[in-house]
């Protein structure tokens, strides 16, 4: 595993962990995986490429009994999911060294949502622009999340109005950057960039990302390199 790679997969860790408890999920926690269940969704991250037969099997458990939507995200190419009846799409991990990037549009306005309404503002644009699928606004991204240190949700304004968010997670020497959104009527207008370059330069270390097929442009032309392709198994409910 690259240290790049490891970065991405203990920070992705860090989120999963903390969205568990805001949310009042399980936690379960394994040395292959850990896994976040709720009642719309059970979510699994691989955290290593050499998962032991137990921890297969207690996976296959899980999925079996859960009436949830179910994501499976591996990094390593380590877990099968044909075998749990769950369905690839593979999506690039990217990470982008600490560096500066130019200002972003001026008539762009990139801020923390540093209020609860502000943070409920950027959680709507979250859970209706990316969108989060099971969750209303509250429970996608709750404002426990403000307890943890290092969780920073933006938002990207345009002519005053919010029209983009992002989540930030800095933990366990990286910057995660989740759920990078621009509402419909908002975009091919940088608002995208605009995020993406606060994060960046708010950031004295690497930051770490999954791309879209759609965002992986963006990304790129920001100094984002791939790592790693990793399959998010899901059985499409």
């Amino acid at each position: 595993m690259s240290a790049s790679l490891r970065l991405a997969v203990a920070n992705a860790a860090v989120l999963t962990s903390a969205l568990a408890r805001a949310r009042g999920h399980d936690l379960i926690t394994r040395p292959a995986f850990l896994a976040m269940s709720g009642p719309t969704l059970l979510r699994v991250l691989a955290l290593r490429p050499d998962p032991d037969p137990d921890d297969f099997a207690e996976l296959r458990l899980l999925v079996e009994r859960t009436g949830a939507r179910v994501v499976v995200e591996d990094s390593f190419g380590a877990i099968d999911g044909t075998a749990l009846g769950l369905t690839p799409r593979t999506l690039p991990v990217m990470v982008r060294p600490p560096g500066p990037l130019p200002t972003p549009t001026p008539h762009l306005d990139v801020r923390p949502a540093r209020t609860a309404e502000e943070w409920a503002a950027a959680e709507r644009v979250v859970v209706d622009g990316f969108p989060l699928q099971g969750f209303p606004t509250g429970n996608a991204l709750p404002l426990a999340l403000r307890r943890h240190g290092g969780f920073h949700l933006r938002t990207a304004r345009r002519d005053g109005v919010v029209a983009g968010a992002c989540l930030a997670v800095e933990s366990a020497g990286a910057v995660g950057a989740y759920w990078v959104t621009t509402l419909p009527e908002h975009r091919s207008r940088g608002v995208g960039r605009a995020l993406m370059s606060g994060v960046v330069n708010d950031s004295p270390v690497p930051v770490t990302l999954t791309a879209t097929r759609a965002g992986r442009p963006l990304y790129e032309s920001l100094g984002f390199s791939v790592v790693a392709r990793a399959t998010w198994w899901s059985n499409g409910g």
